[in-house]
């Protein structure tokens, strides 16, 4: 099929009711607008850490489709709390259960173990979701921004069953590339961050929710570090790729695209400054040469988090109605 080309016993912790505004699916109704549930879980425990997921849901008994939701921050910082207003509302509207999750942040725990936490929560929300808020583990959808676009692609062959589809912003399938391995040219025109104001901001205990910025010393400013420097991938992996470029094929989603990929939407603005363009584009091309549909969202004046930045954008909004479109298709 050929696709189009457009420019662990849980815990729980918090139970609520709510009811949230934004945008609205075409053609939902006033009961589709009604308040819903929000529950926190622990998915999973690693020593003393707990990792959790947020569970967004309607009242009632009615067994849904799913979606888990996964946050950016280049690995490095971030938490399930990212998800907007107004897109978590898009796909309730649509009547979709929403799952957003938590995942150990590096350079504190490695790729390994990253990965390993995206497969738990997967699991986790197949066996145990059914359950705990009538999710239907059959009907599951992946999506995720910058690199949580990056582990929607790797649950692309990860998790297991296989996710019915996946939507990817600004997403990447190639950690080693010089894009991630060399310093940045767009990074280096920016002040220069000093390696020991960068490590200041990490530490040696498990995280699992971080923001960009700090009252003092801030994660983003080791994420720039790493950037101007070309470190990113030796401070997530614990490996150079310059001598062990094997290494990292397993976490690599461009090496891993086969037959049994689930079909995408890859959505990625052409002036990204952050991730380049191409790492969409390749994604798609590994995606035809295997036949299996998806869908490339672009436009020459998105740049990183357009989704976030350009909400009144009729591309954005056009962009919302191709994802709602494609869930429908193949998932729900």
């Amino acid at each position: 099929m050929r696709a189009g080309i457009r420019f662990i016993l849980p815990v729980i912790l918090i139970s609520c009711l709510v009811s949230r505004s934004g945008l609205i699916a075409q053609g939902s109704s006033t009961e589709d607008q009604q308040p819903y549930v929000c529950e926190t879980f622990v998915y999973k425990t690693v020593g003393d850490h707990k990792i959790r997921a947020d569970v967004y849901r309607k009242p009632g008994e009615e067994i849904r489709p799913g979606i888990i939701w996964i946050h950016g921050g280049a690995l490095i910082f971030g938490s399930r709390k990212g998800l907007a207003n107004e897109q978590l509302t898009l796909y309730m509207n649509a009547g979709y259960t929403v799952i957003a999750i938590d995942y150990r942040l590096a350079p504190e725990t490695k790729l390994p173990e990253i990965i390993s936490d995206l497969e738990d929560a997967y699991t986790w929300v197949v066996s145990k979701g059914p359950d705990l808020f009538n999710i239907d583990p059959e009907r599951l959808a992946v999506i995720g921004h910058s690199a949580g676009g990056y582990l929607t692609l790797m649950a692309g062959f990860r998790a297991k069953p296989s996710p019915k589809a996946l939507i990817a912003f600004y997403g990447y399938g190639d950690l080693i590339g010089p894009w991630y391995s060399a310093p940045d040219s767009f990074y280096n025109l920016q002040p220069k961050i000093e390696k020991d104001i960068a490590y200041k901001a990490i530490g040696d205990s498990i995280i699992s929710y971080a923001s960009y910025r700090s009252p003092k010393y801030s994660r983003g400013q080791f994420y720039h570090y790493c950037r101007q420097n070309g470190t990113w991938p030796l401070e997530v992996s614990g490996h150079d790729p310059h001598r062990e470029p094997a290494w990292f094929k397993p976490y690599e989603p461009l090496q891993n695209v086969s037959s049994t990929y689930p079909p995408t939407v890859f959505l990625h603005g052409e002036i990204d400054t952050d991730v380049p363009f191409w790492q969409s584009v390749k994604m798609a091309k590994e995606m035809e040469k295997q036949g299996i549909p998806y869908e490339l969202v672009t436009d020459p004046e998105w740049g990183h988090g357009f989704d976030g930045r350009n909400r009144d954008d009729p591309g954005v909004k056009k962009a919302f109605e191709i994802i709602l479109s494609f869930l429908e298709q193949h998932v729900k």
